[in-house]
């Protein structure tokens, strides 16, 4: 597998968040496609990843962009049911935010969305402290991880 970082407007990435829509659209009844803009993961403090198989073809996608100062957000993560790269892009993602000088990494989603949820959970998110639109939501929960404690 092969984890690089991507223009989010290209076709892979488009058909990727294109996929993602629809997968929170049935889940939660919001594609989620209005808290992102490819422009927030184009700047210097932030990466677009696509990951691949061995032959070129997408297999998933997440982005980071700048939260709050040394606390990177991750948007739009999504790995192809069945592909196995959730884990593999979620800690690519992660070192990206150590490389770019972030010292934590958080994230919302919806908390119908138990897949996710568990996911983030199983790889050490835990409960963390709402911002924006997120404050005081009773949809949303907000999870975070340290990135202090592990080596690069």
């Amino acid at each position: 597998m092969n984890i690089a970082p991507a223009d989010p407007a290209s076709p892979d990435a488009r058909a990727l968040i294109a996929e993602l829509d629809a997968a929170l659209g049935a889940i939660t009844g919001d594609s989620g496609a209005s808290s992102f803009d490819p422009e927030d993961v184009r700047g210097p403090q932030a990466v677009f990843m696509i990951a691949r198989d061995g032959q070129g073809q997408p297999l998933g996608c997440g982005a980071l962009r700048p939260l709050l100062p040394g606390v990177a957000e991750l948007k739009r993560m999504y790995a192809r049911p069945g592909s196995g790269a959730g884990a593999p892009l979620l800690a690519a993602l992660e070192e990206g935010a150590r490389k770019l000088g972030y010292r934590e990494i958080r994230l919302s989603t919806r908390r119908i969305n138990a897949r996710a949820v568990d996911f983030y959970r199983r790889h050490g998110y835990a409960d963390a402290p709402a911002w924006g639109k997120y404050l005081g939501s009773e949809v949303s929960v907000c999870l975070g991880r340290s990135l202090l404690s592990q080596r690069a």
